[in-house]
Parts: C-alpha cells; structure tokens; sequence
C-alpha cells in the first residue's frame, strides 16, 4: 500500500470537516479495489466509518457506501453486524422520514443480512419512531418502512427497495419464516400478505426479494395451508399473475381458476425478469410438496398457466422448471382409482416428495 492511501486512510478520523470529506470522497473506489486497506490495525479503518455514518450527510453517504463494499469481507461483515450500537445507528437514520441516505442504509442492511447474527433484528426491541410504525419491534419497523415507504411515498429520498433483500435473507432461518406467517400483534396482520402485493411492482429489485421471501416461506410444509388459504395469505394469486401472458384460456379451464385470473387485460405481461418467473415456479413446485397442495394447484387449473408460460418463455431455466412442475402435476396419485381406499392427504413423508422432483431448490440469497 502506497504511502499516500496509508495517509488518506488516517485522515477519516481527522477533527476537520473538509478534510474527513476529501478522504472519504477520494476512498470510495479503493473500498472496492482494495478493500484490505480498510482492514489494517484491527480494522481501525472499519470502525472510523462506522462513526462516519453519523456525520454530515456528504461524508455519511460516502461512508455508508464503503461500508456497502466492505461488507462483502467476512472478518468486516462479522464486526458489522455484532455492533449493536452500529445496528441502532443504521436503524435510527433508516426510520427517520426524512433521512436523505435511506436507501443506503437499506442496500447496507440487505448486505449485513448475509450474517445469521442479524436474526437478532427478528427479537430487538427498541424506540417506536411514530411517523413509521406503532409497533416497538424493529423487523415491524422494517417491514412498515419498505411498505409505506414504496416509490418515496414516506421518505421523498427513498423507496426502500432494498429491504426486500434482507427479508428474503431472514427468512432462510426458521425464526424468520415463523415471523413472516405470524399475525403481529400491533395490526393484526400476517407480515407475509404485505410482500405478495409487490409481486407485480415496477422495481425488479423488490420484485426480485420478495419472490425470494416466499420461496423461502413455502420450504416450510406446516405452513402451507396458511399459504394456500384464501382467508389467511392466500398467496397464488400474487405468485400466479407475474408468469401469465396476454394468452387466452378455453372457458372450461378459465372458469374454474382463482377470480383474480380470469379475464386478464389483452396487454398483460409476464415479469420481464426470467430469474423471478422461476423463483415462482420453484415456489409452486414447493407447495406440491403435500396432496393438499397439489390437489388445490389442480382444481385452479395451473397446468394450461404453466403450459402457456413454457410455449411463450424462451428461457431454458423457465422452462426446466415448468417441465419439473407439469410431472409433479400430472402425475397418479398413490391409490387413487382404487375402490374403498383413502388417500392420507396429510403424507407424513411430504419432504421426501419433492427431492426426487426438485433436488436443486436451494433457499434464496
């Protein structure tokens, strides 16, 4: 390391403003070009931007997006995500409506979720920021703020986007899917049912995490029938409507489908992004899982859906995946057609009925 950026790498503690600024200014690409730099004398550097967060907004902005980079290192992620007070920092600025760096700080928290430590923001408690959440937990308080907050509506500086990223992450753990299909005690609402409204949003970055999030819910079996339920999350109709086309359907198969299905508009598009028509396609493979499941998935008729979003896809994912789903779907079911034998539609080995079908679904981010 040159001289000079051992010099410019001090100078982030500097007393004066304008100095703190030109340092920073100036150190933003190294913190990708060389982000070991950042790691000297037991990460001095780290902590120096961990205080930077809190400055004036020029130098807080550069600070928080060093951090953004940085945090793809192990050893940086791990001293980010075990200090609390940073934690309470970040979570400070993020529910302050008029925080002019916010979706920094969301894409910062997107990154920091690649640690398990922050299942801890699944139990924190803390201060109830009024303008953002009547509830003092703070995954409510990040899940009110990527609500609310859509398309600047409660932060004219940001949209929140990125929180989509962090939940998809939390919701790899069983604590966290657990939260997602709990009604929270402060609205009375399954946290889940929020996210699915942003299935067909404008933004493939949120889009893309809250495919991701359900995907990562579905993996669970025993909450499959909250999923399915129309009177809980009644979550196909959101997962359904991004892989269907403008294509029409004969009465037979349209009649019978979900209500919100029939009669799309002549203009409608599937999701522009293949990688999130197969998160879809992967969630509905997962709620095959059970002969409830699929039962249900028959009787909406998803097989012309998925037929149609195979002959219209030219993606080879996409249509691996339909291919995968359409066996799984027409498949006889064990004692079916065999007089005065019932069928046990619980499947105590649910599990084992999807790893001969789908042995490379992994959870998501």
């Amino acid at each position: 390391m040159s001289t000079e950026l051992e010099e410019l790498v001090e100078f982030l503690h500097h007393g004066n403003t304008q100095i703190r600024q030109i340092a920073c200014e100036n150190l933003v690409g190294f913190s990708v070009a060389q982000p070991n730099m950042f790691k000297r004398h037991q990460l001095l550097p780290v902590r120096d931007l961990k205080l930077l967060v809190r400055d004036y907004t020029p130098i807080a902005k550069n600070a928080i997006t060093m951090l953004v980079n940085l945090s793809a290192d192990e050893e940086v992620l791990a001293n980010l995500a075990e200090d609390d007070a940073f934690l309470e920092t970040l979570l400070v600025k993020l529910t302050n409506v008029k925080e002019p760096n916010a979706d920094d700080v969301s894409m910062l928290f997107a990154n920091l979720a690649k640690s398990d430590k922050m299942k801890k923001l699944l139990t924190l408690k803390r201060k109830t920021p009024e303008a953002v959440s009547n509830s003092a937990n703070a995954i409510d308080q990040l899940m009110d703020c990527f609500v609310k907050g859509a398309e600047g509506v409660l932060n004219k500086n940001a949209n929140f986007d990125y929180l989509s990223y962090l939940f998809a992450d939390l919701s790899k753990s069983e604590e966290g899917r657990s939260y997602f299909t709990s009604r929270q005690d402060y609205d009375d609402v399954l946290p889940v049912t929020k996210l699915t409204v942003f299935t067909e949003h404008g933004s493939a970055i949120r889009r893309k995490g809250v495919a991701s999030t359900i995907k990562n819910v579905a993996f669970d079996i025993p909450f499959h029938p909250k999923l399915l339920s129309e009177e809980e999350a009644n979550i196909l109709p959101y997962i359904l409507l991004p892989i269907m086309g403008p294509e029409e359907f004969a009465e037979e198969d349209s009649m019978t489908m979900l209500p919100d299905l029939q009669l799309l508009p002549p203009d409608k598009q599937r999701d522009s992004d293949t990688s999130i028509i197969v998160t879809h396609l992967e969630t509905l493979l997962l709620l095959t899982t059970t002969r409830e499941g699929r039962d249900k998935l028959r009787d909406v008729k998803l097989y012309p859906i998925v037929r149609e979003c195979h002959l219209h896809v030219e993606d080879e994912e996409v249509r691996e995946s339909c291919d995968r789903l359409v066996q799984v779907l027409m498949r006889d079911e064990e004692g079916e057609d065999i007089p005065g034998q019932a069928t046990d539609t619980r499947e105590d080995n649910d599990s084992a009925a999807l790893q001969d079908e789908d042995q490379n679904i992994e959870e998501l981010f």
